[in-house]
């Protein structure tokens, strides 16, 4: 039997897995209720469409966060050559950029009528012809720059952690770095880039901003057009089981590709191992540089330029709207998910039985259900919840019989929890764990418990983990599109709303200040993640 200190967190641990359970059994039910008239025309004109692009995305995808991601690992990890420390945490700083925003920035610069093609035909005469930016290699390649952080930090992790032994002994065994690289280095560090390709890939099922950018259909453009389109809630939440379906199948399969396998050991060294030297040296800076210039600063440099153009006559008072909306959503978001994330680490520690882990095991399992899944379901459920139950006891207490669930903004924070659970989750129970056990206990056996012991002891030491963990969180809600689009209540725009406005429109230039804005806020928890970082590795 359990112990009565056990059981009192099961409530809390059953209700938030509750919570997550509810969008994944909406998804399954909605499934008793077919239109066939809306799927069979989804069958004939969609879905052949849908299924080819989602496949070319993945393919196209994996390839190019796993090459650019392990070799620039590679090269900053273990070689030495001009600008290799700084470009080993500016790799890092597209973390900080939104899809969407690297999108509608590339198409901007790039297509038929922005400045990279004028320039050239004022220059080479209009017989210059350019590949086609709107096009299945362009969202790729957006994609591709924005998503090969995953692999690059776990697998530059995961390099730091061999070990000068292994690489050394490769070399007086008389392998090359690039034989070593294969035969060594490679097969260890398998486990981390396989996580970080499946997040990446889980990103790249779950974007709607860029792809929408792009005119590029996939099943998450595919869930609004039928929402909005046909108005049909129970098709969108079908189509968007599909869509999770993918999802489930890439961390199947990253699962199977991991196998048994383990890095040989957590701690990081310092110092490379291979210095570069001539053309090697001079080819490993421009790769690095490169990707950087791409990824990085030519996006943020044209931002710039389309701030001082017309951006900055958008600063008025409904951009402030804008602004607070934003900051509330953030802030209140952080503040429930890192609230409940914390019960739920105190219920795993306090409470470590099987039932109890699998609560909470289930509770992060949000992270993976992208955005626009978890808002059909969530409002198809609470569509159900007003028409049942809200409206009929309303309208049976002489209330205005209107639905309230629907739309607001409750539905929406519910969205937040569930999606960024896992985000607050991780640094809060990593924070907890640095606690020894006998510290509470010396506190107790002084008469310190109760609030007083949370307050007076766990608060103070926790408080860097909860920081962290709200930062993330709020950082990761003020870039959601696809929930904030589709659950916003009416009137409640935020800076992705007006970016996705404007890109639909055109707008490119007009979209750079809050484009902007959002890319500065994101730097904060990339900037926190660099000096974790170089802490870790010095």
């Amino acid at each position: 039997m359990s112990h009565p200190v056990e059981r009192r967190w099961y409530p809390i641990t059953f209700a938030v897995a509750a919570l997550v359970l509810l969008p994944l059994s909406v998804l399954l039910f909605s499934w008793g209720d077919v239109d066939t008239s809306i799927w069979s025309h989804l069958w004939q004109t969609q879905m052949p469409r849908l299924l080819s692009n989602t496949l070319t995305l993945v393919v196209g995808v994996s390839v190019g966060v796993t090459v650019l991601g392990v070799s620039l690992a590679w090269l900053t990890a273990l070689c030495e050559f001009p600008g290799r420390r700084w470009l080993d945490w500016a790799l890092m700083l597209p973390f900080a950029i939104p899809a969407y925003v690297l999108a509608f920035v590339f198409i901007g610069l790039l297509d038929f009528s922005g400045p990279v093609q004028t320039l050239a035909r004022e220059w080479f005469g209009s017989g210059v012809r350019f590949p086609r930016v709107r096009s299945t290699g362009g969202v790729i390649t957006v994609l591709v720059l924005v998503f090969y952080p995953y692999v690059y930090l776990l697998a530059r992790s995961a390099f730091l952690a061999q070990g000068k032994g292994l690489m050394e002994a490769a070399r007086v065994l008389g392998h090359s770095p690039w034989k070593a690289f294969w035969s060594v280095a490679l097969p260890m560090a398998r486990p981390a880039i396989g996580a970080g390709l499946a997040l990446a890939l889980m990103e790249t099922l779950a974007d709607f901003g860029a792809v929408a950018v792009f005119n590029f259909d996939t099943f998450t453009t595919a869930i609004y057009k039928t929402w909005y389109g046909f108005f049909s809630l129970t098709s969108a939440t079908q189509l968007a089981s599909l869509l999770l379906l993918a999802v489930m199948l890439v961390l199947y399969g990253e699962r199977r590709a991991r196998g048994a396998a383990r890095p040989a050991n957590d701690r990081a060294r310092s110092g490379a191992l291979y210095r570069l030297t001539g053309l090697k040296a001079l080819a490993a800076s421009g790769w690095c540089g490169l990707v950087f210039l791409c990824a990085f600063v030519i996006p943020m440099l044209q931002l710039l330029v389309w701030l001082w153009q017309r951006g900055r006559f958008d600063l008025d008072e409904r951009y402030a709207g804008l602004i607070l909306h934003t900051l509330y959503l953030g802030g209140m978001a952080a503040f429930i998910t890192v609230a409940v994330a914390l019960l739920l680490a105190f219920a795993r520690r306090q409470a470590p039985v099987r039932s109890v882990k699998a609560a909470v095991g289930l509770s992060n399992l949000g992270y993976a259900l992208p955005g626009s899944v978890l808002a059909v379901s969530i409002m198809l459920a609470f569509s159900y919840l007003d028409r049942e139950l809200v409206i009929p006891l309303s309208a049976w207490l002489g209330g205005s019989a209107k639905p309230i669930l629907l739309g607001s903004l409750g539905a929406l924070l519910l969205a937040y929890l569930i999606r960024f659970m896992a985000v607050a989750f991780g640094p809060l129970e990593s924070a907890l764990a640095r606690i020894r056990p006998s510290l509470p206990q010396a506190s107790r056996s002084l008469g310190v418990g109760g609030a007083a012991l949370f307050f007076r002891v766990y608060l103070p030491l926790l408080l860097p983990g909860t920081l962290s963990a709200a930062l993330l969180v709020f950082v990761d809600v003020l870039k959601e599109m696809p929930a904030t689009l589709l659950m916003r209540p009416f009137g409640w725009d935020t800076l992705s709303v007006r970016i996705f406005e404007m890109t639909s429109e055109g707008e490119w230039a007009r979209a750079a200040l809050p484009a902007l804005t959002l890319v500065l806020v994101g730097l904060l928890p990339v900037i926190l993640l660099i000096r974790r970082s170089a802490r870790r590795v010095g």
